[in-house]
């Protein structure tokens, strides 16, 4: 196995400096943590781990902070949640949605901000064999900011348990569930899916296999550990294991994206230091830890988003994705109260749109024969029916000229391309009107 990188000290990339001028961090390393923390109540489950659930809570939030994993995703975190909190010291962690029979149980804690978090409900569930019914199990999902325009779509899952026909139907549907959510609000984007799946490539009909399927993800374990082979033979592993190359249910799916380079760098399962003062395992679950490498794209990269979390999702970057040097030819926006549209045609007649038909039409033709690019971008937003939405879009071209829409507030945001980049297109979320909004950068 390649060696693993323990530390978070580079997770966060290398500044750049020229002439004295430190510019945005283009590349870097993080490392992740999945643990499932045996957090039901002692009386329900004991998990066959020694000692008392809370001083063990309290230990695993001390080596959460000790070891300093970039992003951890734990299930099971019911009634203990808040003795791991007080000892770990991650700045960003998600809130507790209650003990048994309340929450899910599905927590993260990060050192890199989020936006858009939301916890799922499995549509199925099955009691075949257990009480997977008993609490909202499901998924959640964010995107988190790995450096400032550089964002990775996160989901943290747990799935159905038992190895009854109803309980492979039920954990083959649960992950199907997170693919198609993949699908509708990562297009686009590169993805981690890491948590307990319950799911062996082994057993049949378990659906693990829909990530690689449907997504296009990796797991990171089958690519670093055993150099891409899928196992035919069901291994179990020791706790805590003293091998890599057994598989366990607990998983660590991944992709790139055009707008992010992400490659796994090392995978091991942390178990030894997730151990008791006197040996004693704290999880009936191996910790599986995996350090990943990642660089923003050579031939696309975006800004940060301005808006609120609301409408459909949307990017421009599977278009994009596919043309050598895409070009801007026109912008188009409509707008009067507020933004209600963004558009643009490509210089290989490409139109590409978001939002609704409402507002005035601005449109802009840029003088491409002499080079004139999109250079930069200013938004503004507000409030309208309590929900944060893009209320007004001014755009700067390369020579100076501008083209608006919608109603300029006192919040607002200029996105500016790199030097020697455009803007070509969109990514964020619309419906009859332009909720939040990012922009798609490529080389001029």
């Amino acid at each position: 196995m390649k060696a693993r990188i323990v530390k978070l000290a580079a997770s966060a990339g290398v500044l750049v400096a020229m002439a004295g001028k430190v510019l945005a961090v283009t590349s870097g390393e993080f490392s992740i943590l999945s643990i499932n923390v045996a957090g039901l109540p002692d009386f329900l489950n004991n998990n066959e781990v020694p000692g008392d659930k809370a001083t063990n809570s309290k230990l695993i939030g001390t080596k959460f902070a000790q070891y300093d994993y970039a992003i951890i995703h734990v299930q099971e975190d019911f009634n203990y949640h808040a003795h791991i909190y007080s000892t770990d010291t991650h700045p960003y962690r998600t809130a507790t949605s209650g003990g048994v029979p309340f929450g899910s149980g599905l927590n993260t804690l990060s050192h890199f901000d989020w936006i858009d978090f939301e916890r799922v409900k499995w549509d199925t569930c099955s009691n075949a064999s257990g009480a997977d019914c008993l609490t909202p199990k499901g998924y959640t999902f964010m995107r988190a900011k790995i450096s400032d325009g550089v964002y990775v779509d996160v989901y943290n899952l747990h799935a159905d348990a038992g190895t009854e026909t109803a309980d492979k139907a039920a954990r083959a549907a649960n992950l199907a569930q997170v693919a198609d959510a993949i699908d509708a609000r990562s297009a686009g984007n590169a993805v981690l899916v890491f948590g307990d799946t319950n799911s062996r490539y082994t057993r049949s009909g378990d659906g693990i296999r829909v990530f690689a399927e449907q997504n296009g993800l990796t797991d990171a374990w089958i690519e670093v550990v055993r150099g891409g082979r899928v196992p035919t033979e069901e291994t179990v592993c020791a706790n805590p294991s003293t091998t890599n190359e057994c598989e366990t249910v607990d998983k660590v799916l991944y992709r790139a994206s055009p707008l992010l380079d992400l490659r796994a760098a090392g995978w091991a399962y942390d178990s030894r230091r997730f151990l008791q003062p006197d040996g004693n395992i704290l999880s009936d679950h191996n910790p599986v830890a995996v350090n990943f490498t990642w660089a923003t794209g050579s031939a696309l990269q975006q800004s940060g988003f301005w808006g609120g979390p609301h409408g459909t999702w949307f990017s421009d970057v599977p278009v994009l994705s596919a043309k050598a040097s895409p070009k801007v030819k026109a912008v188009a926006f409509r707008g009067a109260k507020r933004l209600d549209n963004v558009g643009l045609t490509l210089a290989d007649g490409t139109a590409l749109a978001h939002g609704g038909g409402g507002g005035d039409e601005a449109r802009l033709t840029l003088a491409t024969d002499t080079g004139e690019y999109w250079a930069r971008a200013e938004l503004c937003q507000g409030q309208k029916d309590g929900r944060t939405r893009n209320f007004y879009i001014r755009a700067t071209t390369s020579t100076g000229r501008t083209l608006e829409a919608g109603t300029a507030t006192s919040d607002c945001a200029t996105f500016a391309a790199p030097a020697g980049w455009g803007i070509v297109g969109y990514l964020g979320q619309a419906g009859d009107e332009v909720d939040r909004l990012a922009f798609v950068y490529a080389p001029q």
